[in-house]
């Protein structure tokens, strides 16, 4: 689990009455100010900047799920940041990781502030999902601030050294868990786009760990996924 230094974000609204800033209103304005100084900051760059502008903030409701069927337990406010994304991140990546303790364990780091860290979703080994961060939101789970732009984390209960604790009905609650953010975000069920911890550049961690049946996992994700698209035929 990565961390990095959380950025301020504000999600006031203007004055009474008043109206709401748009979105594209605040970067074209940006754009303007941008051109007027020089160019200082490239106009994608704006698109990643609009949520720390009061009156912009996405509206969101306090426990709303991504994942159906999970249950949401809120992580710091630390350890996540606001984002749109897909909008102003895309999501290619779903990033697997192994917490190296049990599931509440995972749940009470993920809510300590000082931790600097938490991921999207918590698997226990019964397969029962929590969501702690939304996925419109940059969770600091991966330890490299363009794969947490770009990705989703999902934690899992156990220890990267006991096989043991990759149960079945932990593989087949994650990868219907992944098996959904795929179809969501219309990425491939493949080994580029559903990674471990370990293959995040200049990480020092080792998660999932080599107990993890990468073929019995993406069989399940690709099953799964299957599945999802003749519900939504």
């Amino acid at each position: 689990m990565g961390s990095e230094t959380k950025r301020g974000a504000s999600s006031g609204r203007g004055g009474a009455g008043g109206p709401r800033v748009s979105r594209r209103a605040m970067l074209i304005g940006g754009g303007v100010a941008v051109a007027g100084a020089g160019g200082l900051l490239a106009r994608d760059e704006l698109g990643k900047l609009w949520w720390q502008v009061p009156g912009v903030a996405k509206p969101r409701k306090e426990g709303e799920l991504d994942h159906p069927g999970a249950e949401w337990t809120a992580a710091s406010s630390a350890n996540w940041r606001l984002a749109d994304r897909p909008d102003d991140y895309r999501i290619d990546r779903v990033i697997i990781h192994v917490v190296q303790g049990s599931y509440p364990v995972a749940l009470k780091v993920f809510k300590n502030p000082g931790h600097g860290a938490a991921t999207h979703y918590v698997v226990r080994k019964d397969g029962h999902v929590a969501q702690m961060i939304r996925e419109l939101d940059v969770a600091f789970h991966a330890g490299n601030r363009s794969f947490n732009e770009r990705s989703i984390g999902i934690e899992h209960e156990g220890f990267v050294d006991r096989p043991q604790d990759f149960t079945a009905a932990m593989y087949a609650g994650s990868a219907r868990l992944t098996a959904g953010i795929c179809a969501r975000y219309g990425l491939p069920v493949d080994r580029e786009h559903i990674i471990g911890h370990v293959e995040v550049p200049g990480t020092d961690h080792t998660d999932p760990g080599p107990h993890w049946d990468w073929d019995r996992y993406l069989t399940l994700v690709r099953r799964a996924r299957a599945e999802v698209g003749r519900k939504s035929a």
